[in-house]
């Protein structure tokens, strides 16, 4: 009797539900390479998402991300809470594949913890996620575990992306990630809940840290939590239990008068916005895959037309044959 790829798929969801770690990683797996069940995975892991906190690591390369997380996700579990871990990494511009994908930098003992690590490659996307890391985090978040950590690439450019995916931001620093305006061009200023001075022991932490309150001090965003700052050296686990009681001091606040929850309606509205957007765009596309656009760069190639207005008039006009404009009464 042949099993329909349907009822393997909902016993894949039903084991990782359970927890059942290597179905987890294949469900992500499907996700991932967008399957033909990825929507109908999504929906039906929907109901039993929403209860994780979840952690976004961010910062530039070399800082000590992910030794840090390494060091977090020993705390989390010696408090017997179970971890989930997205970490995006860059990807290789031959294969597509992610570079760091074995981990190599942390050293959890992940047999003797509850913990499961998922590397995602970050592709082309900007933002320093990758384009199913919230997707991979809500299977996470469904199949029971209680902190998520999504650690991202760490360009050091444009990481907004990880303040619209989490809870709680963590930014973290050297004494030689540069002056205060190093730090206002990476854009971390507005998202960071804490400050992570790593790498302390080395000249230059004290500075930094000056510098990083001087700025938060002149910044004119409205704030009803004050980023704190905490100086580390992850390698040794020096500052590792302020920063953990931080991240909880975090996660107080927003527990009250219902901040969390506000928080993530605003990031789901955006997320909303973002794949509505998407969805359209993929739509009109395939309209104008269908019409020969050849023409209209010929014009506006000879000046005939300017690239911005040829573009909203082939929008209309392809709306327009496809029935999805209003027509005049």
């Amino acid at each position: 009797m042949k099993i329909e790829k349907k009822e393997l798929v909902d016993e894949l969801i039903e084991r990782s539900l359970k927890g059942e770690k290597l179905s987890i990683s294949r469900l992500i797996s499907l996700v991932e390479r967008r399957d033909e069940y990825a929507p109908y995975i999504m929906e039906k892991i929907a109901p039993h998402a929403g209860r994780a906190y979840y952690i976004g690591v961010t910062g530039p390369p070399g800082a000590g991300k992910s030794t840090t997380v390494d060091r977090l996700i020993g705390m989390f579990c010696k408090n017997n809470l179970s971890v989930g871990v997205i970490a995006v990494d860059p990807s290789s511009p031959f294969s597509g594949g992610s570079l760091l994908g074995d981990r190599v930098r942390m050293n959890v003992k992940s047999e003797k913890m509850d913990v499961f690590i998922r590397s995602m490659s970050s592709g082309r996307v900007m933002g320093g996620l990758a384009r199913t890391s919230k997707e991979a985090a809500r299977i996470l978040d469904a199949c029971g575990k209680q902190i998520i950590i999504i650690e991202t690439v760490g360009v050091g450019q444009s990481e907004l992306d990880i303040a619209e995916a989490t809870d709680t931001v963590l930014v973290i620093l050297t004494p030689e990630s540069g002056d205060s305006i190093q730090i206002m061009k990476a854009g971390l200023m507005e998202i960071a809940d804490i400050f992570v001075v790593n790498k302390a022991d080395r000249p230059g932490a004290e500075d930094i840290s000056t510098s990083i309150r001087g700025m938060l001090k002149r910044s004119l965003r409205k704030r009803d939590w004050d980023p704190q700052i905490f100086l580390t050296s992850a390698s040794v686990s020096k500052g590792m239990d302020d920063l953990y009681a931080g991240i909880w001091s975090h996660y107080d606040h927003l527990t009250e008068n219902l901040r969390l929850e506000e928080r993530r309606k605003r990031q789901l509205r955006q997320e909303l916005h973002t794949r509505i957007e998407n969805e359209f765009a993929k739509i009109l596309w395939d309209m104008v895959q269908k019409k020969d656009i050849d023409q209209v760069v010929l014009d506006t190639w000879l000046r005939r037309a300017d690239p911005q207005n040829t573009a909203q008039q082939f929008v209309l006009s392809s709306l327009k044959e496809s029935g999805l404009w209003p027509q005049k009464q």
